[in-house]
């Protein structure tokens, strides 16, 4: 009886013991999820409240009084309004080049056989990550400077097109894989020309990845700092994200009220094309399509 006794004692001890190690894990988790939820958390309330304050500062506050400001301010500078249009038409024409272009040369790399085709796809890509970026800023600026594109939004937009390109070869081939080839065979015996076999019967199946390169290229457009902080020279020339760059007083004190609003501003259109655009094809957090 005893031996039971001390059998039943020493396992009653362990299932207590590993029910306190569950509950240490869980909470551990629970903890360092908070921290993280936290560090994300924090920094949007502060975007979110600042530019409603009459003089924001690094802290929290709740608003009082509550006042659109810095709002009416930042619509009477004409120069930070304009940033916000440069970025649409930079962004946009980067966004269309990058998946009409990508879309083209995925077809091809789908539909040409030739010895080495998916190496010459991965050399691309690797290649164009590793000659982009900080390091390849010194010599980009003295080609663009050559070409005399220094100071010019086409200088932008090729660079940030080139650098996005890769990519959306890389991605768009899978998808451009995945078409019935017997569909363009059947569009050819009917007479379609290849433009019309691409425009007709490829593009609308994979519609939903080209709408995923272009709105990753946008977004990659959208947020570029270094690019045309190193080729414009023009005030009005310069997008949203160099824009941020320069609100700062005489004394180098960055005018906070003015900066989170212009911050909500320029966040707002890639956030609602996201949501517009979540809705239509499905596009997860993640970047990825359902179905």
């Amino acid at each position: 009886m005893s031996v039971l006794t001390a059998s039943v004692l020493a396992a009653h001890r362990k299932g207590i013991g590993r029910h306190l190690a569950l509950t240490i894990r869980a909470s551990l988790k629970i903890l360092i999820g908070g921290i993280i939820a936290a560090a994300f958390i924090i920094p949007l309330l502060w975007v979110l409240l600042a530019p409603f304050h009459v003089a924001a500062t690094y802290a929290i506050q709740w608003p009082d009084p509550w006042t659109l400001e810095n709002f009416r301010r930042l619509f009477s500078n004409d120069t930070a309004m304009g940033s916000l249009l440069n970025s649409l038409l930079m962004s946009g024409t980067i966004a269309l080049a990058t998946a009409t272009l990508g879309a083209l040369a995925a077809y091809a790399f789908s539909r040409v056989q030739m010895p080495g085709t998916g190496t010459i796809t991965y050399l691309i890509l690797l290649v164009s990550s590793v000659g982009t970026g900080t390091a390849a800023m010194v010599p980009l600026f003295q080609v663009m400077k050559d070409l005399g594109l220094i100071n010019q939004q086409i200088g932008v937009v090729l660079v940030l097109t080139a650098t996005t390109l890769p990519t959306a070869i890389f991605v768009l081939k899978d998808f451009m894989d995945g078409v019935p080839k017997s569909y363009e065979e059947s569009a050819r015996l009917l007479g379609a020309r290849p433009g019309r076999i691409l425009w007709d019967v490829v593009a609308p199946i994979a519609r939903p990845g080209i709408a995923f390169i272009a709105v990753w290229a946008l977004q990659q457009a959208w947020s570029d700092f270094l690019v045309p902080y190193l080729l414009l020279r023009q005030t009005d020339k310069l997008p949203a994200a160099v824009m941020m760059y320069t609100f700062y007083t005489e004394g180098g004190q960055a005018e906070l009220g003015m900066l989170t609003a212009f911050a909500l501003l320029y966040s707002a259109p890639v956030v609602i094309l996201y949501l517009v655009v979540s809705r239509r094809w499905g596009f997860r957090l993640g970047g990825g399509l359902k179905g």
